[in-house]
């Protein structure tokens, strides 16, 4: 329910003032608060709606979970970790490196847990966002929104779910307090999550029964152990865990060539996958059933050495029909089979193109993100949206990655945002704003890019591919492109204006 008038005017009244409010303390928010704070920027505040930091590495903590980016280039630049345990890391890792960052660079003071946003609306009169929160009102200057695409789970509206009496869960929201031993179990989904708690649960499980709508590509898993040397010498030596960082940035960027510019590129991949589904699975009708029919690479490619060992045991079955229904204690398939269950896990994704917090943010014409994108997320560098003045969204449309570490691509968000600080300082302005004109050329410049890509021409239907057919999700070439076009503010592509009305007179 939106507050009256009256009830934010009060809540102006009691707000606490700041310079900067960032949502989130996932790679994006809490980057941003760092860099804010290694530019002696302390005037901000960080909302958080848990009660730590992590974000997408908090809250995924489902067993076998784990980044399909190497470890030295899953990381801040800024802040190496020269002790990584293996080459690919765990959840529990990269959460722990998330929270020693936070302490490391002074921002824990900033943060305000178990605050969700409620609502942040762009106040034309007084040049300020007013933001409400569970746990206070604020008036910011300037907005940003470091929420990811990977914080809100998705989870199929199906029939009779409701009534069912056994145990729901999402794999973003593990039920770590409830026993699956012994227990028929029904998994919903077949993806990067899927992938990786499937072989963890089936050794307990009594039977276990996998939903798949669509096959995945997989391919051998190259995660090892890091040895003793190893991390002696990124520790004693911080130039050769650089050397090493830009390695695997330069082999990972050499992807995009099959991905962005010749797809029949992937059947060199395909083939790789191929032969490990069938040293993996030696029954043909099973292997058929786990084959995909589409490019790889259309949808997102997984690595895993477990997961098809993991459904060739006798306890579980790979249901490729659909869903019909959930009754009080079993799901029935559009085959009409009705299958035994006590706990439905869904690893069904998330809310990628429609996340809930662009319901919660108003512009300037009082329209939400929700209303001015009407199922397409558009913005410009993935980090200004137009009639949105002075906010700024880090990880938004177009700049995720189906090769590399969306790291590099936050950071590059934030070294734009921290220019466009800089230029608005140097010329005075108080307000900044995108030309719609600017935010469409830009669009429509990536849109035809994606045209000639495996997102577009593989085949398939993924979650990269929002309401609307359009691919909102990720940026279609080279890392270094984006990062290049990020280096410096644009000031032809805004507007920039002084403040208006309460605010000019504060200032």
């Amino acid at each position: 329910m939106q507050a009256s008038e009256e009830e934010r005017d009060v809540a102006a009244r009691e707000a606490q003032r700041v310079g900067a409010l960032i949502v989130g303390t996932g790679f994006a928010g809490l980057g941003m608060a760092i860099r804010l704070k290694q530019a002696g920027i302390d005037d901000f505040v960080v909302l958080e709606r848990a009660d730590d930091v992590g974000g997408t590495w908090r809250d995924n903590s489902y067993p076998g979970c784990m980044c399909d980016v190497p470890s030295h280039l899953y990381s801040f630049s800024f802040a190496p970790k020269p002790d990584w345990t293996c080459t690919y890391p765990a959840q529990g890792e990269i959460w722990t490196y998330l929270r020693d960052c936070a302490e490391a660079f002074g921002v824990m003071p900033h943060i305000r847990f178990n605050s969700a946003l409620r609502e942040a609306r762009w106040d034309a009169d007084t040049s300020l966002w007013r933001v409400e929160s569970e746990r206070g009102s604020f008036l910011a200057r300037f907005l940003v929104l470091g929420v990811g695409p990977l914080s809100d789970p998705k989870t199929p509206d199906l029939p009779g779910l409701k009534g069912f009496s056994g145990t729901v869960f999402h794999s973003a929201r593990w039920r770590h307090d409830h026993d699956l031993r012994g227990e028929r179990v029904a998994v919903v989904g077949t993806g990067a999550s899927a992938i990786q708690f499937v072989p963890q649960i089936q050794p307990k499980v009594a039977h276990l029964d996998l939903f798949q709508r669509t096959p995945a590509w997989v391919l051998p898993h190259p995660n090892r152990d890091l040895t003793r040397a190893e991390q002696w010498l990124s520790r004693t030596l911080p130039a050769a865990q650089r050397v090493r960082r830009a390695g695997i940035y330069v082999g990972r960027e050499w992807f995009i060539l099959g991905f962005a510019y010749n797809p029949r590129l992937m059947t060199i991949a395909e083939r790789a996958a191929r032969k490990h589904l069938e040293r993996q699975v030696p029954d043909p009708e099973l292997r058929a059933r786990l084959t995909p029919e589409y490019r790889i690479g259309c949808k997102r490619i997984l690595i895993s050495n477990d997961y098809y060992p993991s459904l060739t045991r006798p306890n579980v079955d790979v249901v490729t029909a659909g869903i019909r229904e959930v009754r009080q204690r079993s799901v029935v398939d559009t085959d009409g089979v009705e299958r035994a269950v006590d706990t439905i896990i869904f690893g069904t994704g998330f809310r990628v193109t429609d996340p809930p917090s662009a319901a919660a943010v108003r512009g300037a014409s009082g329209a939400s993100l929700a209303d001015v994108w009407r199922g397409s997320p558009q913005a410009y560098l993935g980090t200004s949206i137009a009639g949105f003045p002075n906010m700024f969204f880090l990880a938004g449309p177009n700049t995720g990655l189906g090769h590399t570490s969306v790291v590099y691509m936050i950071e590059s968000q934030i070294n734009y945002v921290m220019d466009c600080f800089r230029a608005m300082r140097r010329s005075g302005a108080a307000v900044l704003d995108v030309k719609q004109s600017a935010q469409d050329a830009y669009n429509a410049a990536v849109q035809e890019r994606m045209k000639s890509t495996v997102w577009s021409t593989g085949g398939c239907a993924s979650w990269y591919i929002d309401a609307n057919g359009r691919n909102s999700t990720l940026w279609p070439t080279f890392t270094f492109a984006f990062r290049r076009r990020a280096a410096r503010f644009d000031p032809a592509a805004y507007t920039l204006a002084p403040a208006a009305g309460a605010a000019a007179a504060a200032a």
